[in-house]
């Protein structure tokens, strides 16, 4: 046990580049972790790390050990979890990333239902509308879009992610008609800024003909997030690019409207990410079938399909 217990602080020190981290998350000492590692390397005969006041590197030796124990571990680590379950059951704790407002409207609901299944889970989920480092910081899964996949990561598909043009009546009823895309160049526009870059993105509208065409429509305020803007277009003022999980109660509602509603924007796939393992952790396994049974049952990728 004290060899395992020393691969895993290597291994997590590999994977973070730091003694501190690895002790945060693995509930130690940054000195336990240290000494753990040099216990490793007398025993191995060679040194794993390259120590600096200010870093931490793999030595050749310590890549060379990474790439021969890194999965093996991860791999009985996960089978040690799925023993270890309480009852035989999924248990432990569950930590998931997923977008603030999305995960509170659409995965929170569902919690419920989700612990009344697999009682012995528990959820530590952090809502942020930013890609996290799945491995690196510890996450068991992801949700959200237009994400990149990093190596040893795979994404399971939920639904599309279209954005539509909303307005209220209100604002329609007193501005030019639109019939056309160009017709958007003098509206008011309330567009999303990305919470990444902090940059208004340029979209390209995509016609149920597959036509298309550049928005032209000006910026008259900007918004981080899709469910502000679209209580910011139901109030007049102005047109709204958003995306459709978060206009689709509003335009059940008819608070809102679609503008030119045979155009959209395709911004890709919601999807579910996660660890690639042959043998998954059962909580992970478990939450990853639940939300993948349970949005295609709502009807989730219809509803937030623009075409």
């Amino acid at each position: 046990m004290e060899s395992f217990s020393s691969i895993e602080c290597f291994v997590r020190s590999a994977e973070v580049g730091s003694f501190a981290e690895a002790a945060r998350r693995l509930s130690l000492t940054p000195a336990a972790v240290g000494k753990s590692v040099a216990k490793l390397e007398a025993r191995l005969g060679v040194r794993l790390f390259q120590r600096s006041t200010r870093s931490l590197t793999l030595t050749e030796a310590g890549q060379l050990f990474l790439r021969e124990v890194g999965s093996s571990f991860n791999t009985i680590q996960n089978a040690v979890a799925n023993l270890a379950s309480a009852g035989g059951q999924p248990a432990g704790t569950l930590k998931v990333s997923m977008g603030t407002a999305f995960g509170r409207l659409f995965v929170v609901p569902l919690l419920g239902e989700f612990l009344g299944r697999y009682p012995a889970i528990n959820p530590d989920w952090h809502f942020d509308n930013r890609q996290v480092d799945l491995i690196g910081q510890g996450f068991d899964a992801a949700i959200g879009g237009g994400f990149e996949l990093p190596q040893g990561v795979v994404a399971r598909k939920l639904t599309v992610a279209h954005r539509v043009l909303v307005a209220s009546q209100a604002y329609l009823q007193s501005h030019s008609a639109i019939f056309e895309p160009q017709d958007l160049a003098p509206h008011h526009g309330i567009l999303i800024r990305s919470p990444q870059t902090g940059r208004i993105r340029s979209w390209q509208l995509t016609s149920r003909n597959r036509e298309h065409s550049p928005l032209t429509l000006k910026a008259q305020m900007t918004m981080s997030d899709s469910e502000a803007a679209c209580i910011t277009a139901a109030q007049g003022l102005g047109i709204a690019m958003v995306s459709m999980p978060f206009a689709v109660s509003y335009l059940d509602s008819g608070e809102l409207q679609r503008v030119l509603p045979d155009w959209y924007v395709d911004d890709g796939n919601i999807s579910i990410y996660y660890a690639e393992h042959k043998l998954l952790p059962g909580k992970t396994r478990a939450f990853v079938d639940f939300i993948i049974e349970r949005f295609a049952e709502l009807g989730l990728a219809k509803r937030f399909s623009a075409v």
